[in-house]
């Protein structure tokens, strides 16, 4: 699977080589902007400049939202390139995805940043209307599981737009010989808490077994970077797309780089309340319009992240 989980307290998750811009971003600066619970206001797309009831789409809105002109999207600015902020803006993939849904739907998607675990609850709060952060699409999130399969939530529905692998991150050089999942036993991991990350790791701890695998989690994957880079843990791991960049941008390109094969192939979704059917499938009406007319696959070529595309829209088909 793919793509982040959740993050601080209860909620959110699961992330190829990109434009240079934020190297520091990819170690360090996201921390900036995930605060936990205090969700910080950033940047919003804009409606495409046509009054916003002509826009294609903008009737298949919920009245509220065509009311308000704008759908609240919580998100966690700090996994570039898919999202993180440059110049107190945030950018990359899903922000330029977010854009192009805009202009089909007739309304402003307004991006508010905070902790990746926080963002279900959030959304299960009213705080915004839809998660888009690079979140895999898992039937743990569609049933409102915890880890152990007890049940903590409605649970929430996934408009799949993005799909994507995972890979080992090691420092530059990969001084421990590390090429697989295999190769981390006996030794330390860092993490961002909360995501689909962190269980692969607690997964490969179990067959370990006594040669045993130390995972050390992050509130934030800036952390669980600094943490390799400094030597305190052999790997992160992420989605093939974040993992990329850092190595292609973080210090320069000589901090990190990305060792073995993709593995755990999965969807990313945008996730909606189980209560918002309505605004569910006006999305899911947007990104098949988008992917149609092209304007998903230059904003996807834009980050040099094509090889992830899906070539129609779904509802929770990730497993």
């Amino acid at each position: 699977m793919t793509a982040r989980s959740t993050r601080c307290t209860t909620a959110a998750k699961t992330r190829t080589s990109r434009l240079a811009a934020v190297a520091a971003i990819a170690v360090a600066g996201s921390v900036l902007l995930t605060a936990c619970g205090d969700q910080t206001d950033s940047g919003s797309t804009k409606e495409s400049g046509t009054a916003a009831n002509s826009a294609p789409l903008f009737s298949k809105l919920p009245a509220d939202i065509q009311k308000a002109g704008v759908i609240k999207v919580g998100t966690d600015a700090s996994y570039a390139p898919m999202e993180f902020t440059e110049n107190g803006k945030i950018v990359g993939v899903d922000p330029d995805i977010a854009a192009a849904l805009s202009k089909q739907l007739g309304v402003k998607l307004e991006f508010t940043s905070g902790t990746f675990d926080g963002l279900i609850t959030g959304l299960e709060s009213g705080r915004h209307s839809l998660v888009m952060s690079s979140m895999t699409d898992n039937k743990k999130r569609q049933e409102g599981l915890d880890d152990d399969g007890k049940k903590i939530g409605k649970g929430v529905d996934f408009v799949d737009y993005f799909s994507s692998g995972v890979s080992l991150l090691v420092k530059k050089g990969n001084p421990q010989g590390v090429n697989s999942l295999d190769d981390l036993c006996g030794k330390t991991v860092a993490v961002q808490r909360g995501t689909i990350y962190e269980d692969t790791f607690k997964a490969q701890a179990e067959k370990c077994g006594s040669n045993k695998l130390t995972i050390q989690a992050f509130d934030t994957d800036a952390e669980a970077q600094t943490r390799v880079k400094a030597g305190g843990a052999v790997a992160d791991l992420n989605d093939y797309p974040v993992a990329a960049y850092i190595a292609k941008t973080s210090g320069g390109g000589n901090d990190f780089e990305v060792v073995g094969n993709q593995t755990d192939v999965g969807l990313m979704g945008i996730a909606v309340s189980k209560d918002d059917t309505q605004l569910r499938d006006a999305v899911k009406e947007a990104l098949d319009a988008i992917i149609k007319d092209g304007t998903y696959a230059e904003a996807l070529k834009k980050w040099d992240v094509e090889d992830s595309a899906v070539k129609s829209a779904t509802v929770n088909a990730g497993k």
